[in-house]
């Protein structure tokens, strides 16, 4: 998996939104997801591409 984190461009991630709600975005090292708090939706990384579909995102649990 870190080789896929070091795919991801700091600078890109400081530029993108949710989607949904065009909130910040947080950074899930561990699980390699963009985390939209507001929306309450994790966006996934796959092979270094952030996937910035609602359809793709896992809902976050409460």
């Amino acid at each position: 998996m870190d080789e896929n984190l070091s795919k991801v461009d700091p600078r890109l991630l400081e530029l993108l939104v949710c989607p949904l709600t065009k909130g910040r975005l947080s950074f899930d090292r561990d699980k390699n997801e963009l985390v939209s708090e507001r929306a309450k939706l994790a966006y996934p990384i796959r092979d270094g591409i952030p996937i910035m579909l609602v359809s793709e995102a896992r809902r976050l649990e409460d």
